[in-house]
């Protein structure tokens, strides 16, 4: 059992018999009354995002949630081909069960199957990917003063706003849990 005073970001939970992570927590202790817990709880099947108050003390179950390493080999027409990195089993999961991941995946990137009870229930990126911009517009002679930014295309046809200074060719890292550019790779 977790108590409310254990909650940090990343732990995953079992409310209402289905899997929750905590995105963010905040104790509060009011002047008058008892303590309690704010939170905003991310749906590990759905990816919904609920808040809820606890009460300080109440305990929750562990969800019983297993990451396994695995390899993104290619994406065909709404299914998506991984590799299991200590079983070498293949299998096809669907647009649902990747969630918001696809955009994110090249060939050969290393992703986290999460698994609930044996269902696969989607695929978490990585926090930072490295991408190609396929198309933008051209940067202009003093159009980085301003600090402003455009829309690029990347490789697998994500679009972002990056600044000015980008260019077609050029690979950026983009940021998986926000989808906003961070900065330029070389």
């Amino acid at each position: 059992m977790i108590e409310t005073a254990n909650f940090r970001n990343g732990l995953t939970i079992e409310l209402d018999g289905e899997p929750y992570v905590i995105i963010y927590f905040q104790h509060v202790k009011p002047g008058k009354g008892g303590a309690f817990v704010r939170t905003k709880l991310k749906s590990v099947r759905t990816g919904n995002v609920l808040e809820r108050t606890f009460r300080a003390g109440e305990r929750m179950n562990p969800a019983r949630v297993e990451r396994r390493k695995v390899q993104f080999l290619y994406g065909t027409a709404g299914e998506y081909h991984l590799m299991d990195m200590d079983t070498f089993d293949e299998f096809v999961l669907s647009e649902a069960q990747m969630g918001d991941s696809a955009p994110y995946l090249t060939e050969g990137a290393e992703v986290q199957l999460v698994v609930y009870d044996g269902e696969i229930i989607g695929v978490e990126a990585p926090q930072t990917v490295d991408l190609k911009v396929a198309d933008t517009a051209p940067g202009v002679r003093g159009d980085t003063a301003a600090g402003g930014t455009k829309p690029a295309t990347l490789e697998t046809g994500l679009v972002v706003q990056v600044p000015f200074f980008v260019n077609v060719g050029d690979k950026v890292r983009v940021d998986s849990r926000t989808g906003l550019y961070v900065e330029r790779v070389e």
